[in-house]
């Protein structure tokens, strides 16, 4: 027997993607974790019902479906893998909306020139993406919007891999993310902290909050989409380039973008809101390169690999940095990789 409830999104926005929720109550111990670990709290323990032959305490019910984001948090901390999130596909918020023209074909050409460049010379496996953040009003550019959910991060690596996506807030399937984003306000429990707690990625609620805290944010609502593409087929002039990559291919870049200048970095990184914050917010909104070593919800829900860090790259740094990168290119890459210091071998 299950429990199969309809659910409209809502997610904070006039529109949304239909989900339907489903729990094997045959499997289901009543832990009580999915109704914990929701974020928008949708799901709540209940008694059974009369006609129910099961001997358990307590059983899962979605209460509020119209505020599931989709993000499959109950599912992934589900112990005995008793629940599915299942999309029903959803509508377009935008019906109607001004469409943006795409970027002169001059300044697409730089791009391209620039994406190859660093697929050349540092031997990049994956695409470098273009990221544009789509404020309130604003006209949009001609681009497919998924037909539900998926986290920021997920965009980002589809992207690396060549698809141009568009996603308003009713696509976005991390509550977190979205809201850091501008996209929509941060729900109750992420903002006091305590789902960092519940998922024992900080010592208590002090810390967690403390994080919370120290994070930059965009305004609620002051950003109607995110888009990202291949920098070679930017969709929309980019805010930022992230370019995804291996250590010592990151070294390079930041050796690049200091070349002219000799400027020292001063990075942030600290594992929480990897691509959100470090690889897309920080870069905006500082004008300054910076680093991200992943964190849990982009390495719990993508395919990067554990080798992958990520560059990202605001706009005005871009000829900057390519122009160095050609110039370390020349002589000084090739010599590090052909390790011309080692001592002769015997």
């Amino acid at each position: 027997m299950s429990i199969d409830q309809s659910a409209r999104g809502l997610g904070n926005t006039p529109e949304a993607v239909d989900y339907r929720i489903e729990f094997d109550l045959q499997v289901c111990t009543g832990c009580g974790l999915c109704e914990a670990f929701c974020p928008v709290d949708v799901i709540a323990l209940r008694e059974p019902d009369p006609g129910e032959t099961l001997e358990k305490a307590a059983l899962p019910a979605a209460v509020a479906p119209e505020l599931c984001w989709g993000c499959e948090t109950c599912a992934g901390q589900c112990p005995v893998h008793a629940i599915k999130v299942l999309a029903q596909g959803g509508r377009d918020p935008f019906k109607n909306r001004a469409v943006a023209p795409p970027p002169p074909a001059a300044e697409i050409k730089r791009y391209a020139l620039w994406a190859a460049t660093l697929k050349e010379v540092l031997g990049l496996r994956w695409e470098p993406v273009a990221i544009s953040l789509i404020s309130a009003g604003e006209p949009l550019p001609d681009l497919p919007i998924p037909e539900e959910r998926l986290r920021y991060c997920q965009s980002l690596m589809a992207a690396r891999r060549g698809r141009s996506l568009m996603m308003p807030a009713n696509r976005h399937a991390c509550p977190d993310g979205t809201s850091i984003l501008g996209l929509t306000a941060m729900p109750a429990k992420l903002a006091s902290g305590e789902l960092y707690i519940l998922f024992h990625k900080l010592h208590d609620i002090e810390a967690a909050q403390r994080m919370v805290h120290e994070r930059p944010s965009l305004p609620e609502r002051s950003i109607d989409a995110t888009v990202v593409s291949p920098l070679a087929q930017a969709a929309a002039t980019p805010q930022v380039i992230a370019v995804a990559c291996l250590p010592e291919q990151a070294m390079w870049l930041l050796m690049s973008s200091s070349y002219y200048s000799g400027h020292r970095h001063t990075l942030h990184a600290s594992g929480y809101n990897a691509q959100c914050v470090e690889t897309t917010l920080l870069p905006l909104t500082t004008g300054e390169i910076n680093v991200s070593f992943g964190c849990y919800g982009c390495r719990a829900s993508s395919d990067v690999s554990d080798d992958l860090m990520f560059v990202g790259i605001p706009l005005q740094l871009m000829e900057t940095t390519i122009k160095g990168l050609r110039e370390l290119g020349k002589k000084a890459i090739g010599q590090s990789r052909a390790k011309i210091y080692l001592p002769p071998m015997a």
